[in-house]
């Protein structure tokens, strides 16, 4: 791809952008959030078409007006955000609008049978009659890979694979890319997991703010040399941890039940503490939060909030009694994608805007404050939030929840998906946070962020409690001890 140029109404996305990708190689293209990677792939993907520019497919030019054009040439797309159609099945979602069969009839039994032949191929236990709905995130996921790799394309371009996959199936993943560099296919590699890149990856290209920095041999590049041409400048700390004073207990968890869920959970929460949660995908940690905040009611035990026993039957309650939760979903759970970043941030706090009608002056005032407060990129209050970047999305995010003054806020996978740049400045705004005397739960799969940013980690093991470790105990080894006690 050469000299890339792609605007939006006024705002200039790329500029002049380059890369060349060679077959039997995976190429990493890297940039923080923003800077026109996810773009420059939807062109090369035919959903969107660039302004200026040349595309090469195997030295001959090339015009990809469509995402069938670009399946014709060879290009499949595995797209960050998830879309599966979740009332279909997973054989369904894979042969959507190329389905076999003769005379307009879908041949289901060849369907599923071809699919399960896929699935043994990828060394993937999917069922491919099962309804996407009823798959965990990182089976969803998953499938989203094998349908890429079913259209048997020579280009494969992977934004954020692993994001929302367990390291079991993270080796799966770059087993199967493996297999295909084997087999002469180029791999467009979009992760901000740094570790990931230089396991997999060959070479890697890097974008700053829509423009080519330029391009290395990936044994070229260390950890502190990508980021900072990446960012434009050193970051010195990734984790800016700032020691604050840990207060009195604020949330106390007693032998907390769901049934089907989690059992015997029973954990503290003090103020200026950020708690982290650890665990194996499925270990029941979403499922807790998600119970602290009212989303799936307790079947017995206690939560204690300030002293003061409280029962959250809905979102609501926990929210006046001053808990707010930033789920791991952003797409679907997080946002209202094609309201505007400034209803977006005000939705939850809308009564402190109206005494009969709303108050249109004093939100637009608290609106800007906030942007500004969290430096969130965005070319207007009134942009569309679904076209923002990941990090800034999390930032909208967790403005909409601050503003409402929480005194315990839960963080389900906060930097999931976000760039280096993005996450340090969420972990400022954490320990800020809690340095007002609030308190964070954070689950995390991400280790080093967990023992980076927490004071104390619980683990939880088997939907139960698997321990408890003081900081100065953090190590990896000893988390993953907890994590599989009760297993």
């Amino acid at each position: 791809m050469h000299d890339i140029d792609k605007s939006f109404y006024l705002n200039k996305v790329l500029q002049g952008v380059q890369i060349k990708v060679k077959a039997g190689s995976v190429h990493a293209l890297m940039g923080e959030n923003g800077a026109g990677k996810s773009t420059l792939m939807r062109i090369l993907a035919g959903i969107l078409r660039c302004d200026k520019g040349r595309v090469y497919i195997a030295g001959e030019q090339v015009e990809i007006g469509s995402p069938g054009e670009a399946r014709h040439l060879g290009v499949a797309m595995i797209h960050q955000e998830l879309s599966s159609l979740l009332d279909m099945t997973v054989a369904e979602n894979i042969y959507l609008s190329r389905e076999p069969g003769k005379c307009g009839m879908v041949d289901y039994k060849r369907m599923y049978r071809d699919t399960e032949t896929l699935m043994k191929r990828l060394k993937m236990q999917i069922d491919p009659k099962a309804k996407m709905r009823k798959l965990r995130v990182a089976d969803q996921q998953m499938v989203e890979i094998a349908k890429a790799i079913s259209f048997n394309a020579r280009i494969i371009i992977m934004d954020e694979p692993t994001s929302a996959i367990t390291d079991r199936e993270v080796e799966t993943l770059f087993g199967i890319i493996r297999s295909l560099k084997e087999q002469g296919k180029a791999i467009i590699y979009i992760s901000h997991k740094m570790d990931e890149v230089f396991q997999i990856c060959d070479e890697i290209t890097i974008l700053r703010d829509g423009q080519y920095v330029g391009s290395w041999l990936a044994p070229e590049l260390d950890g502190d040399s990508l980021i900072k041409n990446m960012v434009g400048r050193e970051l010195n700390e990734i984790f800016p941890k700032v020691q604050v004073p840990i207060g009195d207990t604020l949330l106390e968890v007693k032998n907390l039940n769901c049934k089907g869920q989690f059992h015997d959970v029973s954990f503290k929460v003090h103020r200026g503490e950020i708690l982290g949660v650890a665990g194996l995908v499925s270990a029941g940690r979403t499922e807790v939060m998600r119970t602290l905040f009212g989303l799936a009611p307790a079947d017995s035990g206690e939560i204690v909030l300030d002293g003061k026993p409280i029962k959250a039957k809905k979102p609501i309650d926990a929210i006046d009694k001053g808990i707010a939760f930033v789920t791991e979903d952003r797409k679907k759970e997080g946002i209202v994608p094609q309201m505007s970043v400034a209803h977006n941030i005000t939705l939850p706090s809308m009564k402190r805007f109206c005494r009969g009608l709303i108050d249109r002056r004093k939100e637009s005032k608290t609106i800007t404050e906030q942007i500004k407060a969290l430096s969130i990129k965005t070319k207007a209050p009134s942009q569309v939030v679904a076209s923002l970047s990941g990090g800034n999305q999390q930032k909208v995010i967790l403005s909409k929840w601050l503003l409402g003054e929480p005194k315990l806020l839960i963080l389900d996978e906060p930097t999931r998906g976000i760039d280096v740049g993005a996450k340090a400045e969420i972990y400022k705004l954490m320990c800020a946070y809690v340095a007002k005397g609030n308190a964070i739960i954070m689950v995390s799969s991400e280790m080093p962020e967990v023992m980076g940013m927490a004071d104390r980690i619980v683990v939880l093991s088997n939907r139960s409690m698997g321990g408890e470790l003081a900081r100065e105990e953090f190590t990896q080894e000893n988390i993953m001890q907890l994590a599989v006690s009760n297993m």
